[in-house]
């Protein structure tokens, strides 16, 4: 196989992306305005408290659900 030919290297598009890849947690605390944001909404009282609460019932896995 030639070096010419880097596609020839490459996964097919069909193929799942691991799992290991997919996670964005840097290891630091979840706040809820982090999760606000993650969600694509606004930093407003109302959607603060709503990651607040989903916060307190799921825990940091919460975001992960939100990200790919």
């Amino acid at each position: 196989m030639s070096t010419s030919e880097p596609h020839a290297f490459r996964p097919p598009e069909d193929r799942a992306t691991p799992d290991r890849l997919l996670h964005a947690r840097t290891g630091t605390d979840v706040s809820p305005e982090d999760l606000v944001l993650a969600s694509g909404k606004d930093l407003t009282p109302h959607n603060l408290e709503w990651a607040r609460r989903k916060l307190a019932a799921e825990g940091p896995a919460a975001l992960e659900k939100l990200l790919p």
